[in-house]
């Protein structure tokens, strides 16, 4: 047969670590230690808040990426309003800020009911495009750049140390 459990035992047992517990608490309540109330205190955290940048996704469009702790917050995805201290939870609207908020909507409506010709829009959408097309060009060569700068910048060091050393080349191709 299997242990019998005494439970009048465990009850006192139980009961003898409550009031422990409750003495501590009342010790710790009567010092005036700051140090352990330093330690007890929760991290306060702003509330979420909404971006002020917009995020660039058609550059990672179909592509994995694992986020860890060491991953910096502009690479984190939404891990990264936690990273800057926000607790993940939204505000609670007042009465007034909603009010405010429906008179803005209205007024952007009636700004945006200004009819857009169908060959502007597609101008104006074709300029956009153009422009990140550009901007990701130029990232582009910046970095080929900085790479060929980093390859090369080696043999300059290589050559200079050759010519004073009085070595033309080890019998490659002449620069």
């Amino acid at each position: 047969m299997g242990k019998k459990w005494d439970t009048s035992e465990y009850e006192r047992i139980a009961r003898e670590r409550i009031e422990q517990l409750r003495k501590k608490q009342n010790e710790d309540s009567d010092d005036d230690d700051d140090d352990d109330e330093l330690d007890e205190k929760p991290i306060k955290r702003t509330l979420l808040q909404a971006r002020d940048y917009k995020v660039d996704l058609d550059s990672r469009l179909g592509k994995s990426v694992i986020v860890t702790k060491a991953t910096p917050a502009s690479d984190a995805g939404g891990l990264d309003q936690r990273n800057m201290g926000m607790s993940m939870k939204v505000e609670r609207s007042s009465v007034d800020q909603v009010r405010e908020r429906i008179k803005l909507n209205k007024q952007k409506q009636s700004e945006q009911e200004k009819e857009y010709d169908f060959e502007e829009r597609m101008k104006e959408l074709k300029e956009e495009e153009e422009k990140l097309k550009a901007h990701r060009r130029e990232k582009r060569k910046e970095s080929k750049k900085r790479k060929f700068d980093d390859a090369h910048g080696d043999d300059d060091d290589e050559s200079d140390l050759a010519t004073v050393m009085g070595f033309s080349g080890f019998g490659g191709i002449k620069k």
